[in-house]
C-alpha cells in the first residue's frame, strides 16, 4: 500500500450506504454472520434497541448498551474482556451510535492470544508491540453527523488517571461497511446536533492545512466545509427538518473521508488536552480553536491558501474571521480565555500539540 502523504494517493475500502431509511438494510448487509451489537444507553428508551433485535433475530448474539462518552480504559477492560471471552462467538460488530460508540467497537475489533487487555493497553502505550493476532469485522452505523469515524480506521481510548490519550489504528480497523441513515438523527437534541456538526467542520479544515492533503482530500474537504457552514444554521432552527439532516450527515461523510487520508493536525492536537482537563466536548473543543489555527495556517503555503479561500468563500487571510464569525453566531466563543484558559498557558499548550502525532500534520509549523 502506497505511504498516505503522498499526494497522488487516496485510499478508503469503506462500502458506504446513504439513505433515510437504509437501517432496513442491515440483515441484507450482515449476511448469515452472527453480530455483536454496540449501542449507547438511551437506546433502549427510544426503541431503537428493540427495533434493531427485531431486524436482527437469531443472528444478533448480545447486546453492549453501557457505553460511556470518550471511552476509558477503566471503563473498556471488562467489557473487552468479556467479549474476547468466547472469541468464535460472533464474527461482526455492529455499532449504533455517536463517535464514542464507534470508538468503543473498533477497540473491541481487536483481540490478543492473551485475551488480556491490559496487554493492549500497554500496546496502545507504547510500552510493548500491539500484539494484535485476532479481529472482527465491523458495520459502522453512525446516529450523529460529525465524526467520520465511520469511514477512518483510528479510535480515541482515553486513560484519564494517566492524563493520556490513546489512537488504535490497524489496517484491520477500517469499518468494512458504514451505513448512514439520516432518519437515526432526527431526535437529535440542539446541543449534539451543534457539537457534531461542527465536529465535521473542524475534520475538513483540517485536512486542508494539512502536510497529507491531496486533490481527491481537497475535494471532499471544500465540498464538506461548504456544507456544514450553509446548511449547520438552517438545521439549528428546524431540528426535525429530514432533508436538513440528510445534508449535514452527507456533509459529515464528506469530512470523514477527507480526513480519512489525511489524519486531522493542530486543531485536533489542542482539543485532547482541552477534553481531559477542561471537560470540553469533542466537538467543542476541536472547533472552538478554529480561527486561531487558520490564522497560523494562512501564509504558510500558496496553494494551501488557494483551496481554503476556495472553501470559505474569502480570501485566506480573511478566513480567520468569517470563522470566528460563524462560530460565535452559533453561540460558541473562539477564545481560550472564554474556556478558562489562562493566556500563559496558551503558548504551552500549542507547543505541546504542534509535537503531537495529529500537530505534526499541520502546515504552519
Amino acid at each position: 500500500m502506497a505511504p498516505v502523504a503522498d499526494p497522488s494517493y487516496f485510499h478508503n475500502p469503506v462500502r458506504t450506504v446513504f439513505a433515510p431509511g437504509a437501517l432496513g438494510q442491515l440483515p441484507h448487509l450482515l449476511g448469515n454472520r452472527r453480530a455483536a451489537l454496540v449501542i449507547f444507553p438511551q437506546a433502549r428508551q427510544m426503541g431503537l434497541l428493540d427495533r434493531i433485535k427485531a431486524l436482527l433475530g437469531d443472528q444478533l448474539v448480545t447486546v453492549i448498551d453501557d457505553v460511556q462518552p470518550n471511552p476509558d480504559v477503566a471503563e473498556l477492560a471488562q467489557t473487552w474482556e468479556s467479549f474476547w471471552h468466547e472469541p468464535d462467538r460472533v464474527q461482526t460488530i455492529i455499532a449504533v451510535g455517536g463517535g464514542s460508540v464507534i470508538d468503543t467497537a473498533k477497540a473491541l475489533m481487536v483481540g490478543n492470544d492473551s485475551l488480556s487487555f491490559s496487554d493492549m493497553v500497554l500496546g496502545l502505550a507504547g510500552h510493548a508491540p500491539l500484539a494484535a493476532t485476532r479481529f472482527k469485522s465491523l458495520i459502522a452505523v453512525p446516529t450523529t453527523a460529525g465524526t467520520g469515524s465511520e469511514v477512518t480506521p483510528w479510535a480515541t481510548i482515553w486513560d484519564r488517571k494517566a492524563q493520556k490519550k490513546y489512537s488504535l489504528h490497524l489496517p484491520q480497523t477500517w469499518p468494512e461497511m458504514a451505513l448512514i441513515d439520516p432518519q437515526l438523527m432526527v431526535t437529535l437534541p440542539a446541543s449534539v446536533t451543534l457539537q457534531s456538526g461542527l465536529d465535521a467542520l473542524s475534520h475538513a479544515l483540517e485536512a486542508i492545512w494539512n502536510l497529507n492533503a491531496n486533490p481527491l482530500s481537497d475535494t471532499f474537504a471544500v465540498s464538506a466545509v461548504q456544507d456544514v457552514m450553509r446548511v449547520l444554521p438552517l438545521l439549528m432552527n428546524d431540528l426535525d427538518n429530514l432533508p436538513l439532516r440528510g445534508q449535514i450527515a452527507l456533509a459529515a461523510l464528506k469530512a470523514g473521508m477527507a480526513f480519512s487520508n489525511t489524519k486531522t493536525a493542530l486543531a485536533h492536537s489542542i482539543s485532547y488536552e482541552m477534553t481531559l482537563r477542561y471537560g470540553l466536548p469533542h466537538g467543542i473543543a476541536c472547533s472552538f480553536p478554529l480561527p486561531f489555527v487558520m490564522q497560523r495556517a494562512v501564509g504558510r503555503r500558496s496553494d494551501r491558501d488557494a483551496v481554503l479561500a476556495q472553501a470559505l468563500g474569502v480570501s485566506a487571510p480573511q478566513g480567520p474571521a468569517k470563522l470566528a464569525q460563524f462560530m460565535e453566531s452559533l453561540g460558541v466563543k473562539t477564545r481560550f480565555s472564554d474556556y478558562g484558559v489562562p493566556d500563559e498557558e496558551v503558548d504551552r499548550m500549542v507547543q505541546d500539540a504542534l509535537a503531537g502525532a495529529r500537530g505534526r500534520n499541520f502546515i504552519g509549523q
